[in-house]
């Protein structure tokens, strides 16, 4: 894994940044992957009832989804259903497992 950006990477890690200091947001969620491995992630926002904080937090996610689904090619609904899963095993999986096409643990021989 190379720690080298492109120009592509710089230009939307800038408009990330741009994006958070806008003062007129009321919901974001970050995530940020370091080193290739270490996924750091954090969520806020501002509602006026538990109504809306909900569809905030869903209007996020599927923006996601949807993103994901974009670059990998294929349905969100797909995408939707293995990041439940994986959700589902966040605790159990190693970023090597992760990475492991068919889920299981590597050997630790």
């Amino acid at each position: 894994m190379t720690n080298e950006s492109t120009p592509e990477f710089d230009a939307e890690r800038r408009a990330a940044q741009e994006l958070l200091d806008d003062e007129s947001l009321t919901a974001f969620y970050l995530g940020v992957v370091g080193d290739g491995e270490t996924v750091d992630t954090t969520f806020a926002q501002v509602a006026d009832d538990p109504q809306q904080e909900g569809l905030q937090a869903l209007s996020l996610l599927a923006a996601h989804v949807r993103i994901v689904a974009n670059e990998a090619g294929v349905d969100p609904a797909t995408v939707a259903g293995d990041a439940a899963t994986l959700a589902g095993r966040m605790e159990e999986l190693s970023p090597e497992a992760l990475s492991n096409a068919d889920g299981e643990k590597p050997d630790d021989s």
